[in-house]
């Protein structure tokens, strides 16, 4: 199949997004095995068959601690509650593995997965009055749940509904924190609790037990047929939005390709709230920075409508967030925030955009790239930057253009941790940029770069982007690869 029968195949695949299954949310759908549900056995039987070779559950590659202790735990628990000698042994394997991963939570350099400091307190002590794990409370994990407190604490009205991003994570309440939750207001109109598998699961245990919507919403998401669930569905707006940004790297796109593209694009403009902007998701409640400016650009480029005043409401004193309550601000989002302002014809010395470029600037690791807290890998913020800010301030990227040359590895490949086609292909999109603009980039490293993603351009892809665990966007990683090889072969 050639490239662009490849992208209309795709164009008519995306939806409301696929994503790789994992092992913290299915674990939590294995708890549905005191409702005598039967997705709750299979999901519990992928779990059994899932334990990585070290003991540990989460991403075999790359290790990454942070989800390696949350879908450990979360397996744990689960697992605890049986009464079967090869689950003992299980247990004791990853009690090893638990050990390892709370000791290199500090080598993770993206940062903690969502709602680590929300979750892992919780189950931490539901491992420890299950006698599985043992846990000082004076150490770094004891630690976390002073940082809960004080999240909860800044809760408007001190309780979780689906107006609040914590309630992604609803979860964390734990079988005796009921009265931090807004139930009448939680659930989202598919039945799920802020479109997590593992958050509702947790209220179908625990809240509303038996509840037909939220297991209705879990038998959904579960038919596949093995049990196992991903870590958020759908995230309809998300994957259309990010696979027609890569597309739109590539323009002018042929007549069958913006043919494929419309229903996409009428989906993001009825998606669209005006002066609000979107969430990763049409039928989810909170909407979101990031999302909102990276929809924004891809609309206005395809002609389509958008405010620009939607952008604008997400703007802090010194950044862009995406959240109200975020701990730490997103390098992508605000990335993402500079395409958009620059879509909209804000010039460079724009207020607005000078607080962006700033921001970017006090952001960068050794002042030549970025890492960010929505993907391990600091290829994907270097290199949204990079096309962002080509033509526009160059000196902002020019040392992560020389950081992307330098880290080439001699087979063509790209990648922070092992080489990957998702790294080797942003980084592609990303000189293709710069040398439409400056002219600097040796062909011997496109067409090496390119030879190597044809290779290497099937599925299945490393969980690279940061969920309550470790996720991979099936259909937006292979638009990224996509977009690469059209752009190299055009040069």
């Amino acid at each position: 199949m050639g490239l662009y029968q490849s992208v209309h195949h795709l164009l008519k695949e995306i939806g409301p997004g696929r994503m790789m299954s994992t092992a913290y949310d299915t674990a939590w759908v294995a708890r549905l095995c005191e409702l005598d549900e039967p997705m709750a056995e299979l999901a519990l039987e992928w779990i059994r068959s899932h334990q990585l070779s070290d003991g540990s559950w989460g991403a075999s590659e790359p290790r990454y601690y942070h989800d390696r202790l949350a879908c450990t735990l979360a397996a744990m628990t689960v697992l605890a509650r049986r009464k079967d000698a090869q689950d003992r042994v299980r247990l004791r394997r990853a009690q090893l593995a638990m050990e390892t991963a709370a000791r290199g939570l500090k080598t993770d350099l993206a940062g903690e997965t969502i709602g680590f400091e929300m979750i892992v307190p919780t189950l931490l002590a539901e491992a420890k009055a299950l006698g599985v794990i043992q846990c000082q409370d004076g150490d770094l994990l004891g630690q976390l749940a002073q940082r809960r407190t004080a999240k909860l604490a800044a809760l408007p009205g001190r309780t979780i509904n689906r107006f609040v991003t914590v309630a992604f994570s609803a979860e964390m309440a734990g079988p005796d924190g009921l009265h931090l939750l807004d139930v009448e207001n939680l659930q989202e109109a598919n039945g799920s609790v802020g479109h997590s598998p593992s958050a509702t699961a947790y209220f179908a245990l625990h809240v509303r037990r038996h509840d037909p919507a939220a297991l209705g919403y879990l038998r959904e998401v579960t038919a596949n047929g093995d049990g196992s669930v991903p870590d958020v569905a759908p995230f309809d707006v998300f994957e259309q939005a990010w696979v027609l940004r890569n597309l739109a790297l590539t323009s002018p796109l042929d007549d069958e390709s913006l043919a494929l593209c419309q229903p996409h694009l009428d989906f993001l403009e009825a998606a669209w709230e005006p002066g609000q902007g979107a969430g990763f998701a049409a039928g989810y409640t909170p909407k979101d920075g990031d999302v909102t400016s990276l929809v924004y650009e891809v609309l206005t480029r395809f002609g389509c409508s958008a405010d620009l005043e939607a952008v604008l409401r997400y703007e802090e004193d010194d950044h862009y967030r995406c959240y109200a309550l975020e701990a730490n601000p997103s390098i992508s989002a605000n990335i993402h925030v500079l395409g958009a302002l620059r879509q909209a014809g804000f010039g460079v010395q724009h207020p607005s955009v000078q607080k962006v470029l700033r921001f970017l600037r006090r952001m960068q690791t050794l002042q030549m790239f970025w890492f960010d807290k929505w993907h391990i890998s600091p290829y994907y913020p270097t290199a949204h930057a990079v096309i962002a800010s080509a033509g526009y301030d160059d000196d902002l990227v020019d040392d992560a253009v020389y950081w992307i040359l330098e880290t080439q590895n001699l087979d063509g490949s790209w990648g922070y941790w092992m080489p990957t086609a998702e790294e080797t292909a942003y980084c592609l999109q990303a000189l293709v940029a710069w040398k439409r603009h400056r002219g600097q980039v040796p062909d011997d490293v496109l067409k090496r770069g390119a030879v190597w993603l044809s290779d290497h351009m099937e599925p299945p892809y490393p969980l690279l982007w940061i969920g309550k665990c470790l996720y991979c966007p099936v259909l937006v990683v292979r638009s990224a690869i996509l977009s690469a090889l059209i752009l190299v072969t055009r040069e």
